[in-house]
């Protein structure tokens, strides 16, 4: 499973900005993918994610009503679209897949799989 992950930037508070994932077109339709970041100094955790049919998304409660996550079958490439950035969103961004569910849950588990990560830098 191969994610390559791209988008990020240094943005200001406010500003919004969209990240970007493209897969393989079997791991894009077999598996759940999501969004994870890793702020520094601090454990990697779950953003958002997507079911396979694209019918389900999940989100953080700290990212809820902002970011929104989609899908895009004739580009195997899932998006994070991010509004009214806060300096507290500032982390490596991480793409995901896991072929049983993404979560909060899915950070340690051998099933996940991971992009290369992306900085989102926000500045006050």
């Amino acid at each position: 499973v191969q994610l390559q992950a791209s988008g990020g930037g240094l943005v200001e508070a406010g500003d919004s900005l969209r990240l970007s994932c493209v897969a393989s077109e079997r791991t894009f339709r077999s598996y759940f993918m999501g969004w994870f970041l890793q702020a520094p100094g601090k454990e990697r955790e779950f953003v958002a994610a997507i079911s396979r049919s694209g019918s389900g998304t999940y989100y953080a409660d700290s990212v809820k009503g902002r970011f929104t996550i989609s899908k895009d079958n004739a580009k195997n490439t899932v998006y994070l679209q991010m509004n009214s950035l806060k300096p507290e969103d500032t982390a490596i961004y991480y793409c995901a897949a896991n072929y049983y569910g993404l979560g909060p849950g899915s950070v340690g588990h051998e099933s996940t799989y991971w992009g290369q990560g992306t900085l989102v830098t926000v500045s006050s």
